[in-house]
């Protein structure tokens, strides 16, 4: 069976590593994707840039453990983001601080008689937008130098214990039943984007993790550190993989709540792969539930200028973040000597009134010129249906939202990756 690929190996592979390693070692690693991406279906027409990302998110990053002895090593990893078009660590959406037109129809739905469809209501519908849009939709836009990964930790003879900013264990499943491993407009989660339809990473948790045989599970917990209220912003997520001769198959769960303590976006993933011919056929299926969004309180705060009206208006906006939806992928990989080849169907099926529903099909091609440098070329779909309006992005950046709702969008990029 083909080696599945992991989105954090740092805890994971060294968990398995039975040979005598060096006492003390820093490894300094690091991927550098980059290309010409090109996106149809957008507010200005079609978008054709140099985009860092296409199939990896460009990253540097530093590895180390040393062994203890007994079975014991101390281990640590930082591993920031840059964009290797423009060398910063942040992006934004080509669509820019556009929101889908749910958004503003949702909450002006949700506004008492009398404020609703104002012009003052109109009004701040549009600067609020505009707000979040500029400030929430992106990747890093705090900039944070090792926003990807930052953890440290002690591996034992009875399993691995980590804390920091790490990945979390539904991610890690949905990651490792994906066909394309979350590389490039063809993965799953890129039809769940906008809002995010899982927490890929999270700081300040702990993580313990054990793998056996072929069975990998990991249990953890995040602290939500705000004063004076213990539950806010908590995270629970546990997941387990078992891996056998020609076949595996995995559950992962994430819950978190919000930063007013309230039960905030809960995902389960179940998936499997098997091997069929000369390739390996992947599945997932995933349950996407968040009835009261976090971070948005930051937008509505009562000594702004909605003043009394904060609540009303935060409480509209809840409404339209949130998410109720099933994420259905299948998708089937072929490594044949330099090339490998992926086609894959994903579904989002919104359960929600708005009912946006989004499908996405395509296929990726990868030829190594070596074992550290490789070519790929991508062409997605997506088919975007009631008030679905997603458009593609990359493994490093999001693709924003098409022009309307029910616009299509189409993606095609050609790139180059390099691992060092």
């Amino acid at each position: 069976m083909k080696k599945l690929t992991f989105v954090a190996t740092a805890v994971l592979g060294l968990l398995s590593t039975t040979a005598a390693m060096a006492q003390s070692t820093v490894t300094l690693y690091g991927v550098a994707d980059g290309g010409i991406n090109y996106v149809s279906g957008l507010k200005n027409g079609s978008s054709t840039a140099i985009a860092s990302g296409i199939m990896e998110g460009s990253r540097w990053g530093m590895r180390g453990n040393e062994d203890l002895g007994g079975g014991y090593k101390a281990i640590f990893t930082l591993e920031s983001r840059f964009e290797l078009d423009t060398g910063s660590m942040t992006n934004r959406p080509a669509s820019g601080a556009q929101l889908p037109d749910r958004v503003a129809t949702t909450v002006n739905a949700n506004l008492p008689v009398g404020l609703a469809g104002t012009p003052a209501a109109l009004g701040a519908i549009s600067s609020i937008n505009n707000a979040i849009g500029t400030n929430a939709f992106g990747v890093n836009l705090a900039g944070n130098l090792f926003d990807r990964q930052a953890f440290t930790g002690l591996i034992t003879p009875f399993g691995a214990f980590t804390l920091g900013r790490q990945y979390t264990p539904a991610y890690l499943t949905t990651a490792a039943f994906d066909a394309s491993q979350t590389q490039s407009s063809l993965a799953a989660g890129q039809v769940a984007s906008l809002p995010a339809a899982f927490d890929i990473r999270l700081s300040n948790t702990l993580q313990y993790g054990i793998k056996t045989g072929g069975i990998t599970a990991t249990l953890m917990y995040g602290a939500g550190e705000v004063a004076g209220n213990s539950s806010a912003g908590r995270f629970l997520g546990g997941m387990v993989m078992y891996k056998a001769d020609g076949f595996s198959v995995g559950f992962g769960h994430n819950e978190k709540k919000n930063e007013f303590g309230q039960k905030s976006l809960t995902n389960n993933v179940l998936g499997g792969t098997v091997d069929v011919g000369p390739g390996t056929l992947y599945g997932q299926y995933a349950t996407i539930k968040d009835e009261n969004p976090s971070g948005l309180s930051p937008f509505f705060s009562p000594t702004g200028s909605l003043g009394a009206l904060a609540p009303v208006f935060q409480n509209a906006y809840n409404a339209a973040f949130r998410q109720d939806a099933k994420l259905m992928h299948v998708g089937y990989k072929v490594i044949s000597g330099a090339h490998t080849m992926v086609v894959a169907y994903n579904r989002l099926d919104d359960k929600r009134a708005v009912n946006a529903d989004t499908d996405s099909y395509g296929a990726t091609y990868t030829y190594a010129l070596s074992k550290r440098t490789n070519l790929n070329a991508v062409l997605t779909r997506f088919n975007n249906k009631g008030a679905g309006q997603v458009a593609p992005g990359g493994n490093g950046f999001l693709g924003g939202v098409t022009s309307s709702a029910g616009t299509d969008s189409t993606n095609v990029a050609f790139g180059i990756r390099h691992y060092f």
